[in-house]
């Protein structure tokens, strides 16, 4: 099949792109700003953005099946400010669902998130169930994820737990962690992840449905400092930083130009990353058998 992967040169995309080709895909990558020399050999590229539909039309046109990885982090807050989580997610969303079924393509693959809804706490959160709207409401078959945070080579996650101390304790031994570190992730292996995505654009059984996966474990964000650190032979003295002072730290710091974090992702700690039903058994995968964040950091 042709498969267009939008956003196929970051973390995700670069992975995904690899599986599909070693399943005889033919497979095109769409981003801006495409590096063939980062990307897996063997792939087409397309030079196109998301948020301007005339960028992406010829590019989406063809194609079989369309998977959608453009993204924003939500640990981080974009550049544009959070309005860029709108354009990007949501009206980026919007735009290639419309050149889909404009283009021919007869099936969409969309990467969501835990928690997506319409009307949620976070910039990120409401525009990734907005996004989940557009795709559900097209003509196309479609399938959905919404995987808790996605872990390994070209990460951004073990660098978010360092940026945390940096932010709230620079040059000293102690680590303020928001709330003592009781938010809860079920971090999830890119290298088990992408193969049930592939599998989504493979097979027809799964349209129509959206999946909540996750890794095989929950840990706190406490739990996830100490294992990076442990991993790299060092210590940390974790200690708990009260949320409201949390909160009134990085909403004042997201003034700062440059700072990378605001008061958007103060609320996303204040809620759990979690799946209610881990549904990776869907792709005939348990989730005991998974690889976990100790054994991705070299502790087991």
């Amino acid at each position: 099949m042709k498969v267009l992967v939008a956003g196929g040169s970051g973390f995700i995309g670069t992975h995904l792109s690899r599986e599909l080709l070693d399943r005889d895909h033919d497979v095109t990558v769409l981003a801006r700003s495409p590096d063939e020399t980062e990307l897996p050999s063997g792939v087409n590229t397309a030079v196109g953005d998301v948020s301007a539909y005339d960028s992406i039309v010829e590019a989406v046109a063809g194609h079989d099946v369309v998977v959608n990885l453009v993204a924003l982090s939500p640990l981080f807050e974009p550049k544009d400010g959070n309005k860029m989580h709108d354009e990007v997610h949501r009206h980026g969303t919007e735009n290639l669902v419309k050149a889909a079924e404009e283009g021919g393509v007869s099936k969409f693959v969309q990467m969501s998130a835990l928690g997506a809804d319409p009307n949620g706490e976070t910039a990120y959160i409401r525009a990734k169930g907005q996004a989940e709207e557009h795709v559900t409401n097209s003509s196309l078959d479609w399938v959905i994820f919404r995987p808790s945070v996605v872990f390994g080579e070209g990460g951004e996650f073990v660098y978010f737990t360092k940026k945390l101390k940096g932010m709230f304790a620079p040059g000293v031994p102690l680590y303020p962690l928001p709330g003592g570190g009781k938010t809860r992730f079920q971090p999830i292996w890119v290298g088990d992840l992408v193969p049930m995505l592939a599998d989504a654009v493979d097979e027809n059984e799964h349209v129509g449905q959206t999946y909540e996966v996750g890794g095989p474990e929950v840990l706190t964000l406490r739990q996830i400092t100490d294992m990076v650190y442990e991993s790299e032979g060092k210590s940390v003295s974790i200690v708990p930083l009260p949320m409201a002072m949390a909160g009134i730290g990085l909403t004042v710091l997201g003034a700062v130009p440059g700072f990378p974090m605001g008061k958007d992702q103060y609320r996303s700690l204040q809620f759990d990353n979690t799946t209610t039903t881990n549904e990776v058994s869907s792709f005939d995968m348990s989730a005991s058998a998974l690889t976990s964040f100790a054994s991705y950091l070299g502790l087991e």
